[in-house]
C-alpha cells in the first residue's frame, strides 16, 4: 500500500487509484476507446472523481480533470490536495498518466503548488509538474483584482 500522512490521516493512494479505476469505467469514449478516470481528495477530506466525456466534436470533449473540478465545487468547493489520473487498458486496468497541459492549470486553480499528484515516476507536488505556473497571484499582481474578483485597490 502506497500511502502518506497528511494533516494527521494517511493518505492511501491505492484505495484514491481505486476510485480513479471504478470512475474510467464509466467514461463516454466511443471514438478513441480511451477511458480516463480522476480521483481528487479535498481538504475536507471529500472524495471527489471525473471521467472524461467524448463528443463527435472533438474539440469540444470533456476531460476527466474537467468533471473533477466541477464536482469539487459542485459537492461544496474547496482545495484539491492529492490527486490521481489513470486510462484504462483494454483489460480495465488502470495505468497511472500525467494530465495534459490544459488540466495542469485546472489542477493548479484548485489545488495550488502544494496539491500532491500520483504520477508514472511517484508522487510530486504540483509546483514540480507544472513549474512557473499562471494563477491567480499573477492577475492579481497586475490588475489590482483579489483571488475573489473583487477590486482589491
Amino acid at each position: 500500500m502506497l500511502a502518506i500522512v497528511y494533516l494527521g490521516r494517511v493518505v492511501d493512494w491505492d484505495s484514491l487509484t481505486q476510485a480513479a479505476n471504478d470512475i474510467a469505467a464509466r467514461a463516454y469514449a466511443p471514438y478513441s476507446g480511451y477511458r480516463v478516470g480522476a480521483a481528487a481528495l479535498a481538504d475536507d477530506g471529500r472524495l471527489v472523481v471525473g471521467c472524461n466525456v467524448e463528443n463527435a466534436a472533438y474539440g469540444v470533449t470533456l476531460c476527466a480533470e474537467c468533471g473533477l473540478v466541477s464536482q469539487l465545487h459542485a459537492t461544496g468547493g474547496g482545495r484539491l490536495t492529492h490527486f490521481v489520473c489513470i486510462a484504462l487498458d483494454p483489460r480495465g486496468a488502470g495505468d497511472v498518466i500525467m494530465p495534459c497541459g490544459r488540466c495542469r492549470q485546472l489542477l493548479w486553480e484548485n489545488g495550488g503548488a502544494a496539491l500532491e499528484v500520483l504520477t508514472p515516476q511517484g508522487v510530486l507536488s504540483m509546483d514540480a509538474v507544472l513549474p512557473q505556473a499562471f494563477g491567480p497571484a499573477d492577475l492579481e499582481r497586475v490588475t489590482g483584482m483579489d483571488t475573489t474578483g473583487t477590486n482589491a485597490s
